[in-house]
């Protein structure tokens, strides 16, 4: 698989067709599932998605082959989706003068809910609080990266993100209420 790839990579930074054709169809359904964590469509997701593989074969010479191709097609995708919300006026983001409450919850109530459950809730988040608990929670960002990302403070970063936990854990909280009711 990894020397195909390379094979394929090669292909691409020779801007040939069949090549990109393979480097799409290996790399489509990962780069849905991180496009679809940041939107709250699939056509939303797609456009993404097409609009990320066109940077990518735009940008292949700046690929270092060293490292592991996924985490620096994940890092398109990210700022594709941010960049496209921008654009969308979908990213408004929320600040408030206090800090975010320390939300103390010991019960994992996560662990009991399905992957396709969970991310329909975090689809359900405000984009604001979406995009910054995806971008800390599921990409791995920082509160600095996040914040220079979305030009937003550090302490607004922080403040979405534990309100987007706090929202989840209500949204769980109450699915899990009514499926044992």
């Amino acid at each position: 698989m990894e020397e195909n790839l390379q094979d394929i990579i090669k292909g691409c930074r020779s801007a040939d067709r069949q090549s990109q054709h393979e480097l799409y169809k290996l790399y489509y359904a990962y780069g849905m599932s991180v496009g679809i964590r940041y939107v709250k469509n699939e056509d939303e997701a797609i456009h993404i998605l097409n609009d990320s593989f066109m940077k990518v074969f735009t940008r292949i010479s700046k690929y270092d082959s060293q490292y592991d191709f996924k985490p620096w097609f994940r890092k398109i995708v990210v700022n594709t989706a941010i960049d496209y919300m921008k654009k969308q006026k979908k990213l408004h983001m929320k600040s408030h003068i206090d800090e975010a409450n320390n939300i103390s919850s010991r019960e994992d109530i996560l662990s009991r809910i399905g992957y396709k459950e969970l991310i329909n809730l975090v689809q359900s988040l405000s984009t604001a609080y979406r995009t910054v608990f995806n971008m800390y929670v599921i990409d791995g960002f920082k509160h600095e990266e996040i914040a220079k990302a979305l030009k937003i403070s550090v302490g607004t970063s922080k403040s979405n993100l534990s309100k987007a936990r706090a929202q989840l854990r209500n949204m769980v909280s109450q699915q899990l209420n009514i499926e044992h009711a």
